[in-house]
């Protein structure tokens, strides 16, 4: 096939040696960029930044449920720099962002707590927003709704020209709406706080928007001061009890009872609260589907039921199944819900102020099952259902 072709041979021959070479400059890059990092994540775990002199790197690892080693990273360089060397385009974000779309409540809350909430020119679904200045924007049509999924609306993420849409993954990258998205040629990037399993690795995630917003400072400040304020609660806790209720989570939906494993954000929030949560043992990166029945043995045990679906009355539990008014700790009367924090569309500040500030998540839980800990406390984020 090469044969009347002088540099056939020779071309084979250098392809090689070109490959190799660049090989060889991208990892000298990558080895020469690390020793001028400072990494400043302290509990996330699915979150790296390397802060360097002229760009931060952001990395985020196995952004989706079921993901296997792997690692999305971001270049963010100021406006008005030029780029590191040896990386895609593709993957370069110019800081500060002046326009973001958000898919999740909980990047609004942290961009908000940077001051940054006028950027926000989309959301998808604003009537799940639970602060009322960022309702006020969405009601006067600064911040539009993008829908969802496949209800998206790329004609009007196209008119918004955010910098970046910020969504959560459930399945890989080439699924859904996010292929969609990239086809409009507007940056991506994933964020899985959602996916921590620690309250401080999930509020750790405002360093993301600190970096994105070069209000790194900032970021720091407000995650250094939350978990000085949730370690601080949690010794006091540890030290203060002498017993551990026992605790029940959820409500059935039909016939089954979607059941957090014992490894999720809301056990260890439990167990830092002075609680004992029934699935404690268990293991798996996703809710577990679980028969009514097995779930219903298993809650005789409960002394205590949180986060009751979006219930406010004890009837509206037993409407689901009679047999649930049987359970022990209903006929007691503990029974405590996370949606006091709600407005009359939905949105729930559990999800949203409540990533950020988990102390607050913390002193609740732990005044439900030990009110002698804080005998003045009022309730935060839940409420009583009688």
């Amino acid at each position: 096939m090469l044969k009347g072709n002088k540099y056939g041979v020779a071309t084979l021959l250098i392809i090689p040696l070109l490959f190799s070479a660049a090989c060889k400059e991208k990892q000298a890059f990558r080895k020469a960029e690390d020793k001028g990092a400072v990494n400043v994540i302290i509990t996330a775990r699915r979150l790296a930044i390397a802060r360097f002199d002229k760009y931060t790197r952001v990395t985020i690892i196995d952004p989706w449920q079921g993901a296997d080693k792997v690692n999305m990273v971001y270049y963010l360089v100021p406006r008005g720099y030029d780029p590191p060397s040896e990386t895609d385009s593709a993957t370069i974000i110019f800081v500060p962002l002046k326009k973001i779309v958000c898919m999740s409540t909980t990047h609004v809350a942290m961009i908000s707590a940077l001051g940054e909430g006028n950027t926000i020119a989309g959301m998808s679904g604003t009537g799940f927003i639970y602060s009322r200045d960022l309702i006020a924007r969405a009601k006067d049509g600064y911040i539009k709704d993008v829908g969802y999924e496949a209800n998206l609306n790329k004609e009007l993420i196209l008119q918004i020209r955010p910098d970046v849409t910020m969504i959560y993954g459930v399945g890989s990258e080439s699924s859904g709406y996010v292929g969609k998205i990239k086809e409009l040629g507007i940056r991506v990037i994933y964020n899985a706080d959602y996916l921590e399993t620690d309250p401080l690795g999930k509020a750790e995630w405002i360093k993301l928007f600190g970096a994105l917003y070069c209000r790194e400072r900032m970021s720091d400040s407000i995650f250094d001061a939350e978990a000085e304020a949730y370690k601080s609660l949690k010794v006091l806790i540890e030290r203060s009890i002498t017993n551990r209720p026992r605790v029940l989570l959820g409500l059935p939906f039909k016939d089954t009872w979607f059941i957090s494993p014992g490894n999720s954000f809301i056990s260890k929030m439990i167990g830092d609260a002075g609680g004992d949560y029934l699935w404690k043992d268990t293991q798996s990166s996703v809710s577990m589907p679980y028969g009514l029945e097995n779930v219903y043995m298993k809650a005789m045990k409960a002394d205590f039921w949180l986060n009751i679906g979006t219930v406010k009355t004890k009837n509206e539990i037993t409407a689901v199944d009679k047999r649930l008014g049987e359970i022990p700790c209903f006929k007691r009367g503990n029974l405590f819900n996370n949606n006091y924090r709600v407005t009359e569309a939905g949105g729930n500040d559990f999800w949203e102020g409540g990533a950020l500030f988990p102390h607050l998540m913390l002193k609740d839980i732990a005044a439900i099952l030990h009110p002698e800990l804080f005998p003045e406390n009022k309730l935060f984020f839940y409420r009583k259902i009688y």
